[in-house]
């Protein structure tokens, strides 16, 4: 019987109640895919993550009915490089977007095309970056904001009803790509936070001001889960959130020293959970190391294709279905800040456990555009409630310091020092490691064919039809 054929008298039986979601998905029937990508969040905020200052209750849920995992991460920490690598499965690298804002290079293969070929139909809603249409040829979806730094961000699911309930047999495939809690911070209700009462990030200062900044930054995550929940009201509604296997992903870290822009921790740090009851076991945790890169190749997993080694990525769908603790043994990362500072080029290399970062140009001092207060705009931002702290307070201080002075080598032991605040690059009982370490990403460099420094320069984006 034609493929059409068969999902469409599966999803009549399973409408009807005859067959159970768990005899479908045993059958081998290809599962819808929602993947719900937050924009600039600190996971550690997210309660399931640990967060004390506001219940996520939507986020949580995926947690509680489905899967936590505690070891994914983006390789670059700003949105149009690490959104490539999620549509593409290639490093930054490979799919040329390896500075915000750059295209992605003409003819990449992109998330579009391959599960085309796996039989599903493919959409976005929301934030739409990378733009160049030429190589990402999405259907957009109406509804959801798709500017970042949009001051307004009112949302419907009208868009995305329309697409899920489609008198369609195939599979879908949908990103749903909040705005949120990108700065501007503008949404939401801050006064529903207490600044007195915040616990703040351990690589934040404390200073009231920053407190009271930091209430609208929640205000935000707070939007975030409520379009979360209004995302699985809308899967029931359609009577599909059990036949879709739903994502949930962190993105990065915060537009603040220590997270976006950055290859510590808080910035490269991505929560990554996964719902499917026909074959997700409620409530695991897994700390498997992944990257962005490998969610294409798990798509295409599950989808039933064959695998594609044309793609950096490597599928860990056994991860997510519990056949398997481990899926890579190193997730790499970069950073170039050209276009919006001066170039200093960064690269990392962290297991489970230890992090390796080689910052290439030690010497210069990192620098970015809202560091410049002699513009007025800056002067209302956060930058300068920390520069005047550090006039003031010694933690302040070395939280400004270590941020715009970096040695060449810094290496941290996540065990007894998750924030990367302790570099114990020097220590010798770390020293076999590190070296093993510099050899594997020195390596990753040139299987890359990443330059290093000489990545990190100005660019031109080809014009526009």
């Amino acid at each position: 019987m034609h493929d059409s054929a068969t999902r469409f008298i599966r999803i009549t039986a399973l409408a009807s109640g005859l067959l159970p979601v768990s005899a479908a998905a045993a059958q081998g029937e290809k599962p819808n895919i929602v993947v719900i990508v937050a924009d600039d969040l600190l996971s550690s905020e997210i309660s399931c993550y640990g967060g004390r200052n506001l219940e996520t209750v939507n986020i949580d849920r995926l947690a509680r009915e489905g899967l936590r995992m505690t070891g994914a991460y983006a390789s670059m920490a700003m949105s149009v490089p690490i959104r490539a690598s999620l549509y593409t499965g290639l490093y930054p690298a490979r799919h040329g977007s390896w500075l915000n804002h750059k295209d992605t290079f003409l003819g990449t293969k992109t998330v579009c095309e391959y599960m085309a070929e796996e039989g599903y139909r493919v959409a976005r809603a929301g934030k739409n970056h990378p733009v160049n249409p030429d190589v990402y040829r999405f259907e957009e979806l109406p509804g959801f904001p798709v500017n970042c730094v949009s001051r307004e961000a009112s949302y419907d699911t009208s868009g995305i009803r329309e697409f899920i309930a489609r008198d369609d047999p195939r599979p879908f495939l949908l990103f749903v790509c909040s705005i949120h809690p990108h700065a501007p911070w503008t949404w939401g209700d801050p006064s529903e936070f207490d600044p007195d009462r915040l616990v703040m990030p351990e690589n934040c200062i404390g200073d009231r001001r920053m407190r009271e900044i930091f209430t609208h930054y929640l205000a935000e995550v707070r939007a975030l889960d409520d379009e979360v929940g209004s995302v699985l009201e809308t899967l029931t509604e359609c009577g599909e959130l059990d036949n879709t296997l739903v994502l949930f992903l962190g993105e990065q870290g915060p537009q603040l020293p220590g997270g976006k822009w950055t290859c510590w921790y808080p910035g490269v740090h991505s929560a990554l959970l996964a719902r499917y009851p026909a074959r997700i076991r409620p409530g695991r945790v897994s700390d498997a190391v992944v990257q962005y890169e490998d969610l294409l190749p798990t798509f295409i997993d599950l989808a039933g294709g064959r695998r594609r080694r044309e793609l950096d990525g490597k599928s860990f769908k056994k991860v997510l279905f519990g056949e398997q603790a481990k899926a890579r043994r190193y997730a790499y990362a970069m950073h170039n800040n050209c276009t919006a500072g001066n170039a200093y080029p960064i690269r990392s290399i962290r297991d489970g456990r230890y992090v390796l970062i080689w910052n290439l140009l030690p010497d210069s001092s990192f620098y970015k555009t809202f560091m410049d207060l002699r513009k007025p705009a800056n002067r209302k931002g956060w930058w300068p409630v920390w520069t005047d702290a550090a006039k003031r307070d010694s933690v302040a201080r070395r939280l400004v310091g270590r941020y715009v002075h970096r040695p060449e080598f810094e290496f941290y032991d996540l065990a007894d020092d998750p924030w990367e605040m302790n570099n114990r690059i020097g220590d010798p009982a770390y020293r076999a490691r590190i070296d093993r370490m510099k050899r594997e990403l020195k390596g990753w460099m040139k299987r890359q064919g990443d330059t290093g420094v000489g990545m990190d320069v100005p660019f031109r984006n080809r014009p526009r039809k």
